[in-house]
């Protein structure tokens, strides 16, 4: 008389049968990714593209460059800067930064520059910096001093100060550039229609923002790349060329002001798509 089989014998028995074969009850037992094993997988991710908008802007400035990268199959990312104070800034940034998994390329365009160089320190997924008429601060420098390194802003000419209350009382103050100045100092590349658009809808920055010196410098050990605008009326060129030397970025140079990204979106978007390939 044959013994009864016990229903433990047969799911054991199905369950070995399957590993043996390679079939799907196998992964019943398969055990989750290591984290090292998850860090090889993310090296060899696309990164995700974070671009950083500056003052007088916001992340909409991005919208030709986002949409060349998504035709492409990039995921881009364009957080809105608070513009409030360089330190809470980057921590922002970085909060952002630490949500996404995977490589990341870093974007800063003028003051997100200087965010980026701070938001980016010990950040191991942040594989390439990329600047875009943008300020490259070393520890201990401001993005006013940076403006005033060499001639050819006319930014404090163009701009007002506005004032608004502070949470412990008081009042701060905050700049913004002239409507009727806005074109001809920030987009004069760029149609008189969309530039009015961008002025009504300009983002106001703190005087303190601009006078915090930076506490980290990221460009120093990640690889980066510039974009010079020869007509930037915030920036000075020379200025612009300078940091990119001293960062050692992969430059190119574009006859355009400073909100390039808004005037000449491509080859913007080729020196994004230069750092990624070089992330992957």
């Amino acid at each position: 008389m044959n013994s009864p089989i016990s229903r433990r014998t047969v799911t054991m028995s199905l369950l070995a049968g399957a590993a043996a074969l390679g079939t799907p009850g196998a992964a019943l037992a398969a055990p989750s990714p290591t984290e090292d094993e998850q860090s090889h997988r993310h090296r060899h991710e696309r990164p995700t593209i974070v671009l950083i908008h500056g003052a007088f802007a916001d992340a909409s400035s991005w919208s030709a460059v986002v949409e060349r990268l998504q035709r492409q199959g990039h995921h881009a990312v364009a957080p809105a800067l608070p513009l409030r104070g360089l330190t809470s800034d980057a921590a922002y940034i970085r909060s952002v930064l630490d949500s996404i998994p995977g490589p990341i390329v870093l974007v800063g365009h003028s003051y997100g520059g200087a965010v980026i160089s701070v938001a980016a320190a010990n950040a191991p997924r942040v594989r390439a910096l990329v600047y875009i008429a943008a300020f490259v601060p070393d520890i201990g420098e401001s993005a006013l001093e940076l403006t005033g390194k060499y001639p050819g802003s006319t930014l404090a000419q163009a701009t007002s100060t506005q004032y608004y209350p502070l949470p412990g009382g008081g009042q701060g103050e905050e700049l913004v550039i002239k409507k009727e100045l806005f074109r001809e100092q920030f987009a004069a590349a760029v149609p008189a229609t969309t530039a009015q658009v961008m002025a009504v809808g300009q983002r106001p920055i703190t005087l303190a923002a601009l006078q915090e010196k930076s506490t980290a410098a990221a460009w120093k050990e990640i690889p980066s790349w510039y974009l010079v605008a020869t007509e930037d009326r915030n920036i000075p060129p020379a200025a612009e060329q300078w940091m990119a030397e001293r960062a050692r970025a992969h430059t190119v140079s574009v006859r355009a002001p400073h909100a390039v990204a808004v005037s000449d979106p491509a080859p913007v978007t080729e020196l994004i798509l230069r750092a990624t390939r070089s992330a992957h």
